[in-house]
């Protein structure tokens, strides 16, 4: 395989996860006894433009279908952050009723609603049909489509010239992302900007965050690498900030590199000597990943075949893909973990891909006051452990696994 930024030839691997379902295949109940697409799970790092990415096995439409189950607006510390992030690009960009916002990866318009609040015009593009059915019941505008640079050209006839695009984690999820970017070129005035937010390499690499890589995620992104990227569309970073969302993420500012241009910003500069100095651009860095994985594989067995042995109950929280890659790598089923419980109603009742462990709704953690709660998205720790405070009561102990087990 050669690299999806630059061509070159894949010739360094990162890990290799084995073999697993796509992470939010979800699995009917009327559909057990059927098979499961199993493919290889490989990521593998460009030694030209330094872009990680998932080896390719399947395709970006059998991942994102008209079942995806992924809902933004089941985290209320996920929908704060968008409504800051409106909040933030209104003032810093003067937006109002004249502009025009587009957002790509629109989901069920979790972060949309609060454009729409503003009374600024705004428009979602979204594959899924699941999720851009719920955004519509919101009252919104959205377009089922793939995007990239054909479906900017039809928006920008359309009227649809962006002062603001907005991208979130949306990003390491397209197959062609030199297509996907000079959509952003296609469909940006000439004065606006375009944030793309992704989780960072530098934290993925520095907490062993293996469980984030799925095939979903086609690409594992550096500035150093993104930068490249968009200089290859026809986009210019300016401006760069840290988040804390996902286990440690970025938000990168673009504009148009032939549009009324910004100052680029001394942050952008920093971000490139930080991942620098860690490595990014050497073949040791990317060394310590797969070593890491086992050591929490292992440590997660230990803890769950321990607690089984001392007859006590552990589920989980949270039917998050993440923990779905950490489930089938290890190869947990359910007899080491009895039930995962998710409030997304889309998921309850249907089972985890690969591990078929039963999802249900969270009151089944007050029904059965299990001893431990293994919490799967362990980047939700402080939202999960204060939803489920009551699990103290019972001495019931929060888990996660990930950078390394801890009992909480």
């Amino acid at each position: 395989m050669n690299c999806r930024g630059c061509a070159a030839p894949l010739n360094l691997p990162l890990i290799d996860l084995g073999t697993s379902p796509p992470s939010n295949a979800y699995v009917h109940a009327d559909r057990l006894e059927q098979a499961e697409q199993w493919v290889p799970l490989k990521v593998a790092v460009c030694q030209q433009c330094w872009l990680v990415q998932t080896e390719d096995y399947t395709s970006a439409d059998s991942l994102f279908d008209a079942e995806y189950a992924y809902f933004s607006s089941f985290s209320s510390t996920w929908l704060n952050h968008a409504e800051r992030y409106v909040a933030e690009m209104s003032e810093r960009f003067g937006l109002n009723a004249d502009s025009r916002v587009v957002e790509v990866a629109a989901n069920d318009g979790y972060l949309l609603q609060y454009v729409a609040a503003r009374g600024i015009p705004c428009l979602g593009v979204e594959p899924t049909r699941s999720t851009a059915q719920a955004a519509r019941e919101k009252g919104l505008e959205i377009r089922e489509l793939f995007f990239g640079r054909d479906t900017a050209t039809q928006l920008r006839n359309e009227g649809w010239n962006a002062d603001l695009m907005a991208a979130n984690n949306v990003l390491a999820h397209v197959p062609d992302i030199n297509d996907f970017l000079a959509g952003f070129a296609t469909l940006l005035k000439p004065t606006g900007v375009a944030t793309f937010e992704f989780p960072q390499l530098l934290t993925l690499m520095a907490g062993a965050q293996f469980d984030t890589l799925y095939h979903e995620h086609y690409s594992y992104l550096s500035l150093t690498a993104v930068q490249t990227l968009c200089e290859r569309n026809g986009l210019e970073v300016f401006d760069v900030s840290q988040l804390s969302t996902h286990g440690g993420s970025l938000r990168v500012f673009v504009q148009r590199k032939d549009g009324q241009r910004r100052a680029v910003l001394p942050a952008v500069q920093q971000q490139l000597h930080a991942e620098l100095a860690a490595g990014v651009k050497t073949p040791e860095y990317y060394a310590t990943l797969a070593p890491a994985a086992e050591r929490i594989k292992h440590d997660l067995l230990r803890f769950l075949l321990q607690a089984k042995a001392d007859g006590k109950r552990v589920v989980g929280y949270g039917a998050a893909a993440k923990g779905n890659t950490l489930l089938n790598y290890a190869g947990v089923k359910a007899d080491l973990l009895s039930w995962v419980a998710d409030a997304n109603p889309h998921k309850q009742g249907k089972f985890l891909p690969g591990s078929r462990i039963p999802i249900v709704a969270p009151a089944q953690i007050d029904i059965e006051q299990p001893d431990y709660v293994l919490v799967l998205p362990w980047n939700l720790l402080h939202e999960v452990s204060q939803q489920l405070a009551q699990v103290r009561q019972w001495d019931g102990r929060f888990v996660i696994a990930v950078p390394e087990l801890k009992v909480l």
